[in-house]
């Protein structure tokens, strides 16, 4: 059974997110909150495994709530829900600790998923926000950080590996890309969040994102050598 807690400050919103996940047979909704600092407090005594959260709410928006609770209830996985696209949010979101963004005009059935897939211990971004992580990072100059020496711990596979996943691709396109199981990706990914130090595919996207690893004539090459 999957715990949530669903925090949006507008009730109707609310109130359809409750019916909806509701009548999922794995689902239990633990919990509602109308500001930020009530998912935090919420979050916090009822141990959800999954927090819905708004980006827009009083009192602690959900990117400052998402912050608390990664310090506060780190057990509880955030999926942040929202109708803007703003870099401002996706970025500001992510680097919070969020595991996933999804768009509020997704489908029921993508929700669903969508839960089962943080709850699972996964991250997911929609299909138009991985677009836009994409999109910034192939538009910014390569910083020098001191993180890139982490990459050289990764073997050859590992590092082409590491910059699909930075460009938005799953498992199973990996795994098409590669012409291997996809078991065999879930290894690799495994082997890169141990070796990057990274909680999960989010953070990778953050971290290539930041150290330049994902640049475009990088991530062609890898694509056309596939």
């Amino acid at each position: 059974m999957t715990r949530v807690l669903i925090a949006d400050d507008d009730d109707l919103m609310r109130a359809g997110l409750v019916e909806l996940l509701s009548g999922e047979a794995e689902i239990e909704i633990v919990g509602e909150a109308s500001t930020g600092s009530e998912a935090v407090e919420r979050a916090c005594r009822l141990a959800p495994d999954v927090v819905l959260m708004d980006v827009r709410m009083p009192d602690l928006d959900g990117i400052a709530a998402t912050r608390e609770l990664a310090r506060a209830a780190p057990s509880a996985r955030v999926l942040i829900l929202t109708t803007f696209e703003q870099d401002d949010y996706v970025f500001g979101a992510l680097r919070a600790g969020a595991s996933g963004f999804l768009l509020k005009r997704a489908r029921p059935e993508e929700l669903v998923a969508a839960v089962h897939t943080i709850a699972a211990g996964d991250s997911l971004l929609s299909p138009s926000v991985t677009r836009r992580v994409v999109d910034r990072m192939a538009q910014q100059p390569t910083p020098e950080l001191a993180d890139q020496t982490k990459v050289d711990r990764l073997t050859p596979r590992e590092r082409e590996v590491l910059l699909l996943i930075a460009r938005g691709l799953s498992n199973r396109e990996i795994a098409g890309a590669f012409v291997v199981e996809e078991s065999t990706v879930r290894t690799h990914v495994k082997r890169i969040l141990l070796k990057l130090g990274l909680r999960d595919r989010v953070q990778v996207v953050i971290f290539a994102y930041e150290t330049g690893v994902n640049r475009p004539a990088a991530a062609a090459r890898v694509t056309s050598n596939s």
